[in-house]
């Protein structure tokens, strides 16, 4: 209970902030034009300027989040009031390395997915088990490299080679995790198979709700396996 109300205190303000922008979206969709035969979305003139500054509020809002939530996890470090102290250092390296842990994983699965695509084409009925592997792969990608991302929030220095020589034969407890991204992934589309409609109010506020859960766990996984695998704490 104490760490849920924590994790109000340091991400609740400045998930809001990063929340303005998929509503201001929801309200100010782009409109659609006929460009050689292909309808394409185009922003209005008058949208784009607040679109770009509460994408960037967005962006930085969420590496706050991730930063303080870390921190909180790692070394205690906790705030009375509704906003966590901001470390600016941390957040731009936290930026850095998640641009570079997005690359890696874009790549790896743009690899696996030739030989995936090739097996879905000749066995159609397998596309959906063909995608799921995917995600799966991404996300073992992902965990295995993202303890780069609670190091750079302490300003611990970790480098790409450090990071995938500590999880080294140790596969089998991000294996799990890619496993449960994979279920939980199906599940948290399940309410969209009976609402398919992308601009609907309920889908919206759903996404919101449930993308902070999402975030906040998906950073605690990151923070335990950082403690695990790194400073060797047990995962409780």
């Amino acid at each position: 209970m104490a760490n849920l109300e924590q994790a109000f205190r340091l991400s609740l303000v400045l998930y809001l902030i990063q929340s303005a922008y998929t509503v201001y979206s929801f309200l100010n969709p782009p409109q659609m034009m006929d460009l050689e035969g292909t309808q394409v979305p185009i922003m209005s003139p008058e949208t784009i300027f607040p679109t770009i500054v509460l994408g960037l509020l967005a962006v930085i809002a969420s590496l706050w989040i991730a930063v303080a939530w870390h921190r909180f996890a790692l070394t205690g470090e906790s705030t009375s009031g509704w906003l966590p102290q901001f470390h600016g250092s941390a957040v731009m390296g936290y930026l850095g390395r998640s641009i570079l842990i997005g690359v890696l994983v874009v790549l790896g699965v743009m690899v696996l997915s030739i030989p995936i695509g090739i097996i879905s084409i000749g066995l159609p009925g397998l596309a959906g088990i063909m995608s799921l592997i995917l995600i799966g792969a991404a996300a073992y990608l992902f965990f295995r490299l993202g303890i780069m991302l609670p190091a750079a929030a302490l300003g611990e220095k970790l480098t790409l080679g450090e990071t995938w020589d500590v999880t080294k034969g140790r596969s089998s407890i991000i294996l799990v995790l890619a496993l449960i991204v994979v279920g939980a992934s199906v599940i948290i589309q399940l309410p969209s198979w009976f609402n398919d409609n992308p601009s609907s109010i309920i889908n919206v506020v759903y996404s919101l709700v449930v993308n902070w859960f999402a975030t906040i766990i998906g950073i605690s996984v990151l923070t335990t396996l950082y403690g695990h695998f790194v400073e060797n704490r047990p995962i409780d």
